[in-house]
């Protein structure tokens, strides 16, 4: 697939999850994908600073985890990505496939919680994208998965104040980060740690 095809079969997958959204009334079904500019900014983050090993909590149709994995697709890079849901996985498999991506990118499905810790790492990229109120324990776990140089990227910073304040705590309580919430789409919080000394 070329650059202007995938970026055209990303700009449908959005479009597509946006009708879904609109028409399902129960939040388990809905897409709730990246806003395009999160999704854009996201992909410069990760592949202009050439991450290799990323974590995304939160798969869902894959539409982020397309953009994750094309960007470290360029420097022989792979995405570790979780969902709880078993349909959406499905749909991520397929989507991925259609993208030329899926050897680039491992698809767990269950407990968001349990499986980060049970992950060997190391990590130097993770994007927190799914339960917000489980953040702060996924973080906690993954700490000593992380490598010295990480970025820690989370969506919603602005949209979900409340939900997402214990993240941003946890975030604020850990020594040697820099961090800043972007006011693109909904708020990306990103947080970098240069290497521990």
């Amino acid at each position: 697939m070329t650059e202007s095809e995938l970026r055209a079969f990303l700009h449908e997958l959005y479009v597509s999850g946006q009708e879904n959204d609109a028409r399902e009334q129960e939040r388990n079904k809905k897409m709730l994908n990246l806003e395009p500019d999160t999704a854009q900014l996201l992909h410069i983050l990760v592949g202009s600073s050439k991450r290799r090993n990323v974590l995304e909590i939160g798969t869902s149709n894959g539409y982020s985890t397309i953009w994750l994995a094309w960007a470290v697709a360029a420097h022989g890079g792979r995405v570790v990505s979780i969902d709880r849901s078993a349909e959406k996985q499905k749909l991520a498999t397929a989507n991925l496939g259609r993208a030329g991506l899926r050897e680039v990118v491992d698809l767990r499905c269950g407990d968001a919680t349990e499986i980060a810790a049970s992950l060997p790492g190391l990590f130097d990229c993770v994007f927190f994208d799914a339960d917000r109120y489980s953040a702060p324990a996924q973080l906690q776990a993954l700490l000593p998965k992380l490598t010295p140089d990480v970025l820690l990227l989370a969506d919603n910073a602005l949209s979900h104040p409340d939900e997402i304040a214990d993240y941003l705590q946890a975030l604020a309580a850990l020594p040697a980060f820099e961090r800043v919430v972007v006011p693109t789409g909904k708020g990306l919080s990103v947080a970098y740690r240069a290497g521990i000394e």
